[in-house]
């Protein structure tokens, strides 16, 4: 997808001083004259920024205006190396705010809705991301955080709550726990906003039917504002990228060429108007496809599929390449699995080891069935046989931020 004209000269605006403002910049872009990038092949030839250079500018090495001009910082988490810290000015904030009243209103949310918050808050970018953008719209903000289940169910009960804000696994949790104590009549839900992890359509539709709302995905990182950069509309057929703040392109993992529309590879990101950390052509990892064409819902913003997993996800067993979306897809056409699985990589003298717990409702023979037809599925599919199990109905974990599904013990 190539640059709009007004993206292009948002880019060359900010490549005027960028380098002047960053050191981090006059290091990546060095011997390079940004200026005589005026086409789209001259910036495409441009360097990647990666998480790794991202995480040697620690703690504020990403920091492109004074001090003075900092109001916010957020971090990512952490948990694979040292965290990225990202410096937001006013400007920034109040853009990121934009662009999440917007998520909102794509979703059909308005100043009438009580939005139930339950993402953690801190330095990670997403609960006060969603609090940012209800107040923008003017919808009454209900700032839970994650978490205290029992009073999550008694706020959007007592409150009323219409929307709630999760992860697919706490929404799922959720939504197990109002059919439990048979909460369903009491509760006035009528729309999900759900991101932080990619999840199956069972899933979904779980979520949806037992909670009683309509379901839409946000996206977004930590590195690029956070949640609200993005998200599904009406038509839910991929999520909508605010184009006037993101130039998005899609590359070859391996290559780094960038591929046509409609094919999939890692997203790409490049800020058009950020002020505290501008981020250029930054590798997501996120794999994902360009939608080509135009969206029935009349938006001109431009789709990304729904995510496939990102370039780290990919476990190798067997000598299969395999990725969550896939394993979710043998779910998604196994009669009788529901929504939730565990996969287990062992190896055992020498031998790699393959088994996928799901839960199902069936017993007995049915269930035996159930593990043979999954197992040819997976094989079919994937190109491996797994030893496949049906467990009960929730004995796998929920969890309140992102379920931890793949377990390989091999390394």
């Amino acid at each position: 997808m190539n640059m709009t004209p007004e993206q292009f000269t948002l880019v060359k605006e900010q490549f005027k001083t960028l380098k002047e403002r960053s050191d981090f910049y006059a290091r990546k872009f060095e011997g390079i004259d940004l200026g005589d990038v005026q086409t789209q092949e001259d910036f495409e030839k441009l360097p990647f920024s990666e998480k790794d250079d991202l995480r040697s500018a620690y703690p504020l090495g990403l920091q492109a205006v004074p001090d003075e001009e900092i109001v916010r910082i957020h971090s990512s988490s952490g948990t694979t190396g040292t965290p990225v810290i990202i410096p937001y000015t006013q400007q920034d904030v109040t853009d990121w705010a934009i662009q999440f009243a917007r998520c909102y209103e794509m979703a059909g949310i308005t100043n009438k809705d009580r939005i139930q918050i339950t993402p953690g808050y801190g330095l990670w970018t997403a609960g006060i991301g969603f609090q940012l953008g209800a107040e923008r719209l003017g919808a009454m903000a209900i700032p839970m955080g994650p978490g205290n289940t029992d009073k999550q169910l008694q706020m959007m009960q007592d409150l009323k709550s219409t929307v709630i804000t999760a992860t697919s696994s706490y929404a799922l949790l959720l939504a197990e726990e109002i059919g439990k104590r048979n909460l369903r009549d009491k509760i006035c839900l009528r729309k999900g906003v759900i991101g932080s992890e990619r999840w199956g359509d069972k899933m979904r539709h779980r979520i949806a039917n037992e909670l009683g709302v309509e379901i839409y995905d946000i996206y977004g990182l930590t590195e690029v504002y956070g949640p609200g950069i993005g998200i599904s509309c009406d038509e839910h057929h991929g999520m909508h990228i605010w184009s006037d703040y993101i130039y998005i392109e899609v590359v070859d993992p391996d290559t780094g060429c960038t591929l046509p529309d409609g094919e999939v590879g890692e997203l790409v990101l490049t800020t058009l108007r950020k002020q505290g950390a501008p981020l250029i052509r930054y590798r997501t990892h996120d794999l994902t496809r360009i939608i080509p064409g135009d969206c029935a819902c009349g938006s001109a913003h431009p789709r990304i599929d729904t995510l496939v997993g990102r370039t780290d996800d990919m476990v190798k067993v067997k000598g299969c390449n395999m990725f969550p979306a896939q394993i979710e897809e043998v779910i998604k056409i196994t009669d009788g699995a529901s929504s939730e699985y565990q996969v287990m990589i062992e190896n055992i003298s020498g031998k790699d080891i393959l088994t996928v717990l799901f839960e199902t409702e069936l017993e007995g023979e049915a269930k035996e069935r159930c593990e043979e037809e999954l197992s040819m599925i997976f094989k079919a599919k994937i190109g491996c046989t797994p030893d496949a199990k049906g467990v009960p109905m929730g004995e796998l974990p929920r969890s309140e931020k992102k379920t931890k599904r793949i377990f390989d013990s091999r390394y």
